[in-house]
C-alpha cells in the first residue's frame, strides 16, 4: 500500500513538474514572439530612416523657402531613430507621431512646387516610403497582437504564477494617436 501511494505522489509531482515547465516553455514562446515582431518593425524603420534624407534632399532641390518643414522631417526622423535604437515602443509611438506630422506638411506642401511632383527621384522616394509605411502599419498589428498574446499570458492562471516567479514582464503596445492612426496615401497627393 506504501508503494502504490509513492508511485502516485511521484507520478503527481512529476505530472506537476512537466506542467510546470511547459508553461514556461510557452511563456517564454510568446516573450520571443515579441521580440521578433518587435525586430521586425525595426527593420522596416531602419529602411525607413534611410530613405527620408534622400526625400528631404530632392525635396530641398525645389522647396528653398520650406527649411523649417525640412528641418522637423530630420529631427522627427532623428528621434524616431532613438526611440528605435532604445527600443522603447512608447518613445517610438510619439515619435511616430511627429514623423507623420512632418511628412504630411512636406507632402502638402510639394502640391504647390510641380517641378518636385514632376520629379523622377521624387516620385520613386515616395512611392518606396509609401510602401514602407504599410509594410510598417501591417508589422506593427502584429507586434501589438504579439505584446497582447503575452500580456495576457503572464496575468491568467496558472501562468501568472510561474511569470511572476520567473520575472517575466509587460511589453508595451506600439500605439500612434488617433489622428495619426490615417493612412498618409503619398500616391493619392501627388495624383499617381
Amino acid at each position: 500500500m506504501g508503494l502504490i501511494i509513492t508511485v502516485i505522489i511521484l507520478v503527481l509531482l512529476t505530472s506537476a513538474t512537466f506542467y510546470l515547465i511547459g508553461i514556461y516553455n510557452r511563456l517564454v514562446a510568446v516573450k520571443h514572439n515579441v521580440s521578433k515582431a518587435w525586430s521586425n518593425i525595426d527593420v522596416l524603420l531602419k529602411q525607413r530612416h534611410d530613405e527620408l534624407p534622400k526625400l528631404v534632399d530632392t525635396a530641398k532641390q525645389y522647396m528653398s523657402y520650406e527649411q523649417e518643414t525640412l528641418v522637423q522631417v530630420i529631427n522627427a526622423r532623428n528621434q524616431v531613430e532613438d526611440a528605435r535604437q532604445e527600443g522603447d515602443a512608447k518613445k517610438v509611438g510619439h515619435a511616430e507621431e511627429q514623423l507623420r506630422g512632418g511628412m504630411g506638411q512636406l507632402l502638402a506642401l510639394a502640391e504647390e512646387y510641380p517641378d518636385l511632383k514632376a520629379d523622377e527621384s521624387f516620385q520613386q522616394l515616395q512611392s518606396r516610403i509609401s510602401e514602407l509605411e504599410n509594410q510598417i502599419a501591417d508589422r506593427r498589428e502584429f507586434y501589438n497582437a504579439s505584446v497582447n498574446t503575452n500580456n495576457i499570458r503572464i496575468e491568467q492562471f496558472p501562468d501568472v504564477l510561474i511569470a511572476n516567479l520567473m520575472n517575466f514582464k509587460a511589453f508595451d503596445l506600439l500605439e500612434f494617436q488617433e489622428s495619426e492612426k490615417q493612412d498618409h496615401n503619398l500616391s493619392a497627393l501627388f495624383g499617381n
